[in-house]
């Protein structure tokens, strides 16, 4: 897997993905396929730091697999697996935490967030978290890994334990970077847009979801908050017209336009032409992925097919660098 870069990402099953998912994360997935080598997984493992309800676990790993492929993650190109279907994961997570100091994992904000979220459930997962996710990481010789704000801190973490384990057992893992994507839209709440977009908004009408149907989208823009203004113009940093900004932002990401040609083509137009414009142009974007998500999960055969066949070939990739690991420490083979 070394003609290109490696490229390594996951999504969580635990929520069917959004247009902020989508455009700042997912779309950059699938277009990235032809210049790297990818793999990219469902990560269950992680989603069960939170307390998860069984059925609707394996419920939404399955549907989100399918979705991946929908969105155009091609399984031929790339390595698409579920994350449990490759225990190297969990195995290559404990040597890494053996050598990981308690003192760098206090200090990871993300700990320190979900357990204000979650007081009643603080586990050694939660806390652990970063260690698994840098064996996610390392266990693929990934050269970049796609990362938000959020992640930058786990980042650091992934490549510090690579650096430490090489100078203790000389090259064992490729130190990985962050990759930062030329175009990725901050999309915000259509209800809130001083906040991100969210599955977890209580109002309905915050999220667009992937999977919500035409008339669905549609009407949320029809309801996403404005200013009392009617021109559609662009405002940078403009408290007061975020809200219009966040659709021109949405508006030119789906469109490839520039925010100055979409002010250019509703000039003389007001909000409510713009918000009906823009509802239609993320429908007609996600028609196709909802028409391939629906044909993918009326067979469960295929979708079952290709999960066992990515699974082997992550299984098969991450191999050796387990086995190399597991020498360097002194574990005895067979």
């Amino acid at each position: 897997m070394k003609n290109k870069k490696i490229v390594f990402s996951g999504i969580q099953p635990t929520s069917t993905p959004h247009l902020g998912n989508y455009l700042g994360a997912l779309k950059n997935w699938v277009a990235m396929q032809d210049d790297y080598d990818c793999v990219y997984c469902v990560a269950d493992l992680h989603a069960i730091t939170v307390r998860q309800d069984p059925a609707k676990l394996r419920k939404q790993t399955a549907e989100t697999y399918a979705l991946l492929m929908a969105m155009g993650i091609d399984t031929e190109k790339s390595v698409l697996f579920t994350q449990g279907h490759n225990p190297r994961h969990a195995e290559l997570a404990w040597v890494l935490s053996c050598y990981t100091p308690f003192g760098e994992l206090s200090r990871m904000t993300q700990f320190k967030d979900k357990s204000e979220k979650h007081s009643e459930n603080i586990n050694a997962g939660l806390f652990t978290y970063p260690v698994l996710q840098a064996a996610d990481i390392l266990l693929y010789q990934a050269d970049l890994v796609p990362v938000g704000a959020d992640q930058k801190q786990h980042l650091e973490l992934s490549r510090d334990a690579a650096a430490r384990f090489n100078n203790a057992y000389g090259e064992t893992f490729t130190l990985p970077e962050p990759y930062i994507p030329k175009t990725s839209a901050k999309i915000m709440s259509l209800s809130e847009p001083s906040k991100k977009m969210s599955k977890s908004d209580g109002n309905p009408n915050a999220c667009i979801g992937v999977l919500d149907d035409r008339d669905a989208v549609i009407r949320k823009f029809r309801r996403a908050v404005t200013d009392s203004g009617a021109e559609v113009v662009y405002r940078e940093n403009d408290a007061d017209k975020a809200g219009i900004n966040n659709l021109i932002l949405i508006y030119s990401a789906v469109t490839g336009k520039t925010a100055a040609e979409t002010e250019k083509e509703f000039a003389g137009g007001g909000y409510g032409e713009f918000k009906s414009a823009t509802g239609e142009v993320v429908a007609d974007m996600f028609k196709p992925v909802r028409e391939e998500y629906a044909r993918i999960t009326a067979d469960d055969a295929f979708l079952v097919s290709r999960m066992r066949d990515g699974a082997e070939k992550a299984v098969r990739v991450s191999e050796k660098t387990l086995k190399k690991v597991y020498k360097k420490v002194g574990f005895l083979g067979l």
